[in-house]
């Protein structure tokens, strides 16, 4: 198991390699793609317009030996867009007519949802069959998707005009929610450098579907300690007003985070530990992924809302407040 380890590890160091070449700077949302992929999951990208969202999930399909398929959001499409749809056809042989059905861009391996929340939720809505149950039915028939299969989204900031808020059932579907911020100086420098010569990067494809599946396998055996495990139990009620002992959380909350929670914050620490080349959760692990975790799962009420907390500062404060125990 351990050649079989550093042998993955190493692809995945070549994989980091080669998003590099495209993207500079955004180390940790690099890792946090890489965590989601590692754990099987789907992530949400949010950000302001010109941040490389698109461009990030782009480049990380193009290094991957998998199906890419790119959706673009708009306010008319329909959810037969996503799915596919039936189409009358004649058999050359017979001449008959008969209904056939023709699979939408899902099914492939890799779906950048560019823009969701530029769509209406019925729309939106026609992903979540695919996301939970990695497979979709049209009519009386279920089709089965194949693996790995991942669902990168990006969103504007809601607060953009133009926008539909994702419903939170559908929100909880993303395994991280992750939020890019504006690159450092030093950063946008390199990218205007970079992005207004006429040198353009070739990438490689560097790791296959097989080897992501074997690390989503890989990552399951990660070990975690039981007071680890009570640790992330104690975090997550400590998100709930009706169980919480914090006062703030019983100010602001609304609604905290449910098991699931729990589950996505255990299975991306063992992520982020496999992809630094651990075999053991550590509680800067569980430290690094809480926020993407739990920022979607916590719902501040409208008094925190009007005084500018936000679900990101519930959790933070609660990392500092909750102790690990010996």
């Amino acid at each position: 198991m351990a050649n079989e380890v550093a042998d993955l590890s190493t692809k995945l160091k070549a994989l980091k390699k080669e998003i590099a070449k495209v993207i500079i700077g955004q180390d940790e949302t690099v890792s946090q793609l890489l965590v989601t992929f590692l754990a099987g999951g789907h992530a949400l990208l949010e950000g302001v317009p010109g941040l490389a969202k698109t461009l990030m999930i782009r480049t990380l399909a193009n290094a991957i030996d998998l199906k890419f398929k790119r959706i673009q959001f708009t306010p008319d499409l329909m959810p037969s867009d996503i799915v596919g749809t039936e189409i009358l056809e004649e058999d050359q042989t017979t001449g008959k007519k008969r209904f056939s059905f023709h699979k939408g861009p899902i099914f492939s391996n890799i779906i950048l949802a560019d823009e969701i929340n530029r769509t209406p939720p019925k729309t939106q809505a026609a992903l979540l069959e695919a996301m939970q149950e990695f497979e979709v039915t049209y009519g009386d028939t279920t089709y089965a998707l194949d693996r790995p299969f991942f669902i990168l989204a990006t969103q504007n900031p809601i607060e953009q005009s133009g926008t539909f808020v994702l419903p939170e059932a559908q929100q909880d579907r993303f395994l991280l929610y992750i939020k890019i911020a504006y690159p450092t100086a030093q950063d946008e420098s390199a990218i205007l450098k970079a992005t207004t010569g006429s040198a353009k990067p070739v990438l490689q494809k560097v790791i296959s579907g097989e080897d992501i599946l074997r690390l989503q396998e890989l990552v399951r055996q990660v070990s975690i300690s039981d007071g680890l495990i009570t640790y992330v139990s104690t975090l997550i009620r400590a998100t709930r007003p009706s169980t919480s002992s914090r006062p703030f959380v019983k100010e602001w909350v609304d609604w905290g985070a449910g098991p699931r929670a729990g589950q996505a914050m255990i299975l991306t620490a063992k992520a982020h530990a496999l992809l630094e080349g651990r075999l053991s959760v550590t509680l800067q692990d569980l430290h690094q992924v809480a926020l993407p975790v739990l920022r979607h799962r916590v719902l501040v009420n409208f008094r925190a809302e009007a005084e500018g907390i936000t679900s990101d500062q519930v959790a933070l404060n609660l990392l500092k407040e909750i102790k690990l125990k010996d």
